[in-house]
């Protein structure tokens, strides 16, 4: 807990270190050499953990939980399948901008995106969705 700071990630190190443990090889001389080994190992875990890829590629979730929307109906139907039918690429940033809430910036920090880009993805994604609904060029 002490260096998680997570009660969940300190269960997945508890497991991880009770298996490593369970199929060791290792023979220990004494109760203080096998104490020695658990702790070795799980302070060795939690580094791992706190320096993984994934860990330094997310967010924690109570940064991502906004509201949920009230489910669309009638004409705003038609223009949610129409973001959905968008490229990838378009469709999260405008979903995420519009039905979500976020800011360029916040959705720049969510998709590993420049805020410039994400303001770029948004302007094009308009443009097609304007082709698709055919809406004036008004906005």
């Amino acid at each position: 807990m002490i260096h998680l700071k997570n009660y969940a990630d300190t269960e997945d190190i508890f497991q991880t270190v009770f298996l490593k443990y369970v199929l060791s090889s290792v023979s220990f001389e004494s109760k203080e050499h096998e104490k020695a080994w658990i702790i070795r190992v799980t302070v060795n875990a939690c580094r791992d953990l706190l320096k993984s890829f994934f860990r330094s590629r997310t967010v924690p979730l109570e940064e991502l939980v906004r509201e949920p929307a009230a489910a669309p109906t009638g004409e705003d139907r038609e223009v949610l399948e129409a973001v959905l039918s968008l490229p990838g690429k378009y469709k999260d940033v405008v979903y995420l901008h519009y039905y979500e809430g976020y800011t360029a910036p916040e959705i720049g920090r969510i998709l590993g995106k420049n805020a410039n880009t994400v303001y770029t993805l948004l302007t094009r994604a308009k443009g097609l969705l304007r082709e698709r609904l055919g809406g004036e060029d008004d906005g």
